[in-house]
């Protein structure tokens, strides 16, 4: 037990020690890349779980962190406010059409304040609905509500007892849309409080792909009944499908919108729910009862705005989307070799991410070769992490036509790797 002990001092996330007992040791970072400790230069192709547009240790970001900690590094944010986090709002107001905006630290934070908001909404107009609608194969994050309104199964079974009920609508897979529909249409009809979406692409439920017009319909029918619709941009935004956020795409704006990840460039854990006024007046009132009741200690951390206001200067002042479109160019040439591959399966790219399923026995999230296909990449100096037996590549912006090459060389010897061939 002591030899345990000592061996696993650090528990990191979503990692089974006894299968994967050795950590990448990473000493720095700079463009596409991670460099270890003995100087072995490792592709970043997931952009750090989805968080690194520009590339590493960006200098302009990096200079602006800097800049803003030896000025005003923390402070509480009742009560106070700075000028990063009120130019900060002020530019997302305009991004993303909405209203106000609140503050936090990560994806599943913003998700849950995004409820939190929407179940207030609801309370304090004199109405009781409190259902909420959710995707089959979602996944929002690992907080406690987070959980709730996503997949049931290997995430989150052990803490079932913690979870509350949720109606679930099926994904809409190409040519049944309109089971959705219906299934949406329906749970709308009950009184339904808010229907949460990852826009366009499911992250961690395997990179399941949709297109805009179903995203636009599944709207439509909330609007219909007076559901909010919150849009799950944690992962979907700032490029990632193609557009600044994946609603643009749909046309729509969401009721609340969560955004984090690269809303710093990957700099620094920063995160936003931002709302329409409706419910920040439904909070509104001499009732201190009805004020909203979320914060974490570091709340519009100066720091992580300076670095998240910086990061929009970037996409305001360099060719960003020049980027990405060539990014997404280079994805859909690199894709071309699998559409017709025994091994490979549901070929597909949205944006600048691209996915396949590598056909082996178990499937899922558990398959057993994805250990084996982590380790493999390793081996070649690539960061992929596949979703079981689905591969994808979400790369920073500034990866080369070189990087993907090495990227999609390693994936075609993928099923040898795995005793395929």
């Amino acid at each position: 037990m002591n030899t345990l002990k000592r061996a696993f001092s650090i528990w990191h996330p979503f990692t089974q020690h006894a299968l994967h007992p050795i950590m990448t040791p990473v000493a720095s970072a700079e463009g596409a890349y991670l460099i270890t400790r003995d100087q072995r230069r490792i592709l970043d192709a997931i952009s750090s779980w989805w968080v690194v547009t520009h590339g590493h240790c960006h200098p302009r970001i990096v200079a602006a962190i800097q800049k803003q900690a030896a000025e005003l590094h923390q402070i509480i944010f009742a009560g106070h406010t700075h000028e990063p986090a009120e130019h900060l709002a002020q530019k997302m107001l305009t991004l993303t059409g909405l209203d106000h905006c609140f503050f936090s630290d990560s994806g599943s934070t913003s998700v849950e304040v995004a409820l939190k908001m929407a179940l207030g909404y609801w309370r304090h107009s004199g109405e009781s609905r409190s259902q909420i609608i959710v995707m089959e194969g979602s996944y929002h994050g690992d907080t406690i509500g987070a959980m709730s309104v996503g997949e049931r199964g290997v995430f989150n079974e052990v803490y079932e007892p913690l979870l509350f009920s949720v109606t679930m609508i099926p994904f809409p897979f190409s040519g049944k849309e309109e089971e959705t529909f219906r299934a949406l249409e329906e749970a709308c009809r009950t009184g339904a409080a808010a229907f949460i979406v990852e826009p366009l692409v499911l992250g961690s439920g395997g990179m399941l792909m949709y297109s805009p017009r179903v995203l636009a319909q599944m709207h439509a029918i909330c609007r219909s009944h007076g559901v909010l619709f919150i849009a799950d941009e944690v992962m979907t935004g700032w490029g990632r499908t193609g557009t600044l956020f994946a609603c643009e795409q749909a046309g729509i704006t969401p009721d609340i919108g969560c955004y984090g990840k690269g809303l710093t460039g990957g700099a620094l854990p920063l995160a936003l729910t931002v709302c329409c006024h409706k419910i920040f007046a439904a909070h509104y009132a001499l009732d201190r009862r009805r004020m909203f009741f979320h914060s974490s200690s570091y709340t519009a951390n100066p720091i992580a705005c300076a670095a998240a206001l910086e990061n929009m200067r970037i996409w305001e002042e360099e060719p960003v989307h020049e980027r990405i479109t060539k990014v997404i160019k280079l994805q859909a040439q690199a894709l071309e070799r699998f559409r017709d591959h025994k091994h490979f399966q549901n070929v597909r790219q949205i944006g600048t991410i691209t996915a396949l399923d590598l056909c082996v026995p178990d499937s899922g999230y558990l398959a057993s070769s994805a250990l084996t296909l982590y380790d493999f990449f390793q081996s070649h100096n690539l960061l992929l992490r596949p979703l079981g037996n689905t591969l994808y590549v979400l790369p920073p912006y500034c990866v080369t036509e070189e990087d993907l090459c090495k990227v999609y060389e390693a994936i075609e010897k993928a099923p040898q790797a795995c005793g395929l061939l």
